[in-house]
């Protein structure tokens, strides 16, 4: 975390209203030494702490490709900045069969007041300044959960709640790159959609929540290359608004 707060902001020095917004809920494993997961350190490099390679691609879309980034600074075992303040698993007690013993009697409103409420109101601050005409969500999902034998053979996919204007244009966009295009898999948008539903949704801003599997992206030569891909998409769905 750099002073004390739970975001950085990348790109943002000379906004131009009406560009694209990059937004990384998940980017994260890091954990303040004021506070214990009672979990073995390995699970922090896992996708129950943060959504691998995310980072490196928000980074380089901010600073290369012109797309202002709002990323998360903690992990999302300590506060899940894309749950609700009134969900469980804002602090999760469990991910994938892991136990988080420290998140068990953990005080919810402490962490919301440190890590969550701060994250959003800056990212809501950004969006007003910068009035973007697409954010872009970026996530990744694991190739396979230890609680589930579910195959999950899509190389990206689009997410999606009641708005899915922007995830038309870019599963057709991304399906002509060759690429196994996801639709609202392996998870769904009409569940999982806090943070856009919050801040794209509730504002008529059009969005792309962007899941890209993990092994795709785990080194920097995967995450330049989806850097790129993303800026065309992304740049080519914004057109259409």
């Amino acid at each position: 975390m750099i002073d004390n707060l739970p975001y950085r902001q990348v790109g943002t020095e000379d906004l131009r209203p009406g560009g694209l917004l990059c937004v990384a809920d998940h980017a994260s494993n890091f954990v303040p030494e004021d506070i214990e997961l009672g979990i073995d350190r390995k699970l922090l490099t896992e996708h129950i702490a943060v959504d691998i390679g995310v980072e490196g691609i928000a980074d380089r879309l901010a600073r290369r490709h012109g797309m202002p980034a709002h990323i998360a600074c903690v992990s999302r075992l300590v506060c899940d900045m894309h749950r609700k303040e009134d969900e469980a698993a804002v602090v999760p007690a469990t991910s994938d069969g892991h136990l988080i013993p420290g998140n068990i009697g953990a005080n919810i409103e402490a962490r919301l007041d440190r890590f969550h409420r701060p994250y959003h109101a800056a990212l809501a601050d950004l969006i007003a300044e910068a009035k973007p005409k697409l954010l872009v969500a970026l996530h990744s999902f694991t190739p396979s959960l230890a609680t589930s034998d579910e195959e999950r053979p899509w190389e990206v996919a689009l997410l999606y709640n009641q708005d899915d204007r922007a995830a038309r244009h870019a599963i057709r966009l991304f399906g002509e790159q060759g690429l196994n295009v996801g639709d609202n898999q392996p998870y769904s948008g009409k569940q999982l959609n806090a943070t856009m539903d919050r801040h794209a949704e509730a504002h008529g801003i059009p969005y792309c929540t962007i899941e890209i599997r993990q092994d795709q992206i785990a080194n920097e030569a995967g995450q330049a290359r989806w850097a790129v891909m993303i800026a065309d998409v992304m740049g080519r769905v914004a057109l259409e608004f």
